[in-house]
């Protein structure tokens, strides 16, 4: 990790959201004289009373104007596009610029383990951190990052026993100047995020920075089927496994029906409960970084039969009158609902649509060949009504998920599933996608009148 100081030093927190707060609150704790400047008014709620007394001054706006030149560190939300004038103005008086992870790992002494990548990433982290967590002589292990919960809210109480599982998004990675997790994971690389990153060849950067600084004693994940693979591995001084389901020589394979690490069989695929190809790439990838870790196999067989899914990725909500519901509002791009739509080989009601990001939907007419009816809506619905066009499929065009659920439901026949799949982002009519699961979630039940 990257030796910052932060002690007597002047710290400007761009943006008041979840990981703000928590940046504010930690480097206060470490001596930091802070100010927080925010777009939007900052209510004066009990975090923020506690932050004045301890001297965090507040600017209600996030203009150049806010950033004193001598500043020592800026501290951003990971969103922020790096295009804002105040962050323009700081790279002209060359002041750092971090990310909230940044803060927390300059005191972090532990074992670090981190999981990337442009889809999966969320459910293999929640899977290692279960499979660690089931094993006592793991200690005390905490899962934190992207996957929700910020790291500067839970590095203060760990010391150098204890394990940190990351989820860390490319907008998190680029903020942080260096880092070496003990094990890094990177389950795929799409090109995602364009417009923040704005080309591929720099998304894809920001995902091997979680490399690039691991030494030669420290273990890097990587699919064996990506693409950038021989790239990634060209980068790094880590030891690199591979999990691939399809080369039998991998650290990590499915051989036959059961699930192989290091040589040893762990398992039948049959009895994960987890449902998919995408989700055996998860299982493997998890598994390998669990087994590196030491966790004892008896714990990871069983988080691996009773683990369910991350709400809102490929969640199975309920089966009703023989169809089986399922909610991937975290499918914000075209990849992650190919990956959804391979899961299943039954008839498929598909509800898709929303943010506009100009991406191309026809790429996935090949992923359609089980899908029966589809059901449109958001800014996409023209897109997605011209891809089902293209393949002769019925399609019904609505405006809302809300409306969407419900007509699913009189769609759907015995033996079928319904997937909420969008293929886009929520923000033309939802704040995220939890939100949006949320919805459509609460549509359904209300729908078929059930709790």
């Amino acid at each position: 990790m990257a030796e910052l100081d932060f002690k007597n030093k002047k710290v400007l927190v761009l943006g008041w959201a979840k990981s703000g707060k928590a940046a504010a609150k930690r480097l206060v704790e470490l001596g930091a004289q802070v100010t927080v400047a925010n777009r939007d008014q900052i209510e004066e709620d009990a975090d923020v009373k506690a932050l004045k007394a301890a001297g965090v001054s507040f600017a209600e706006n996030d203009q150049a104007e806010s950033l004193a030149e001598d500043t020592d560190f800026v501290v951003k939300n990971p969103g922020i596009h790096y295009e804002q004038p105040l962050l323009e103005k700081a790279e002209r008086l060359k002041i750092p610029i971090l990310t909230e992870v940044a803060v927390a790992l300059s005191t972090f002494t532990g074992r670090l383990i981190v999981v990337t990548g442009s889809n999966g990433k969320t459910t293999t982290t929640t899977l290692l951190g279960k499979m660690l967590q089931a094993d006592p002589k793991q200690g005390k292990v905490v899962v934190a990052g992207n996957i929700g919960t910020p790291v500067c809210q839970v590095v203060g109480a760990m010391t150098k026993d204890d394990t940190l599982v990351l989820e860390l998004s490319s907008f998190q990675l680029v903020g942080i100047p260096m880092i070496q997790p003990d094990i890094a994971v990177i389950t795929n690389v799409f090109a995602n995020h364009m417009d923040f990153h704005h080309t591929r060849t720099a998304y894809l950067a920001a995902k091997i920075h979680v490399t690039e600084d691991q030494r030669p004693d420290q273990v890097l994940i990587l699919n064996g089927q990506g693409l950038d693979t021989p790239l990634i591995e060209s980068k790094t001084a880590a030891q690199v496994l591979l999990f691939d389901d399809q080369d039998q020589t991998a650290y990590a394979h499915q051989s036959g029906d059961d699930l192989v690490f290091a040589g040893q069989t762990l398992m039948p695929f049959k009895d994960v409960k987890l449902v998919g190809q995408p989700n055996l790439e998860n299982v493997l990838a998890a598994t390998a970084a669990a087994t590196v870790a030491g966790a004892d196999p008896a714990g990871i067989i069983d988080v691996l039969k009773t683990f369910s899914g991350v709400k809102h990725r490929l969640e199975f909500l309920f089966k009703n009158q023989d169809v089986l519901y399922y909610n991937d509002s975290k499918a914000t791009d075209i990849e992650a609902t190919q990956a959804a739509l391979s899961a299943f080989n039954q008839p498929v009601v598909w509800l898709a649509g929303g943010l506009d990001r100009g991406d191309d939907l026809s790429r996935l007419a090949p992923d359609l060949k089980h899908v029966r009816q589809v059901i449109a809506f958001g800014e996409t619905h023209d897109k997605v009504k011209a891809l089902a066009e293209s393949l002769n499929l019925p399609v019904t065009v609505v405006k809302s998920v809300e409306e969407a659920a419900p007509l699913a439901v009189q769609m759907a026949k015995p033996g079928e599933v319904v997937l909420f799949s969008p293929a886009a982002a929520s923000w033309d009519q939802y704040p995220n996608f939890e939100i949006r699961g949320d919805a459509y979630e609460q549509a359904l039940k209300n729908s078929l009148q059930i709790g």
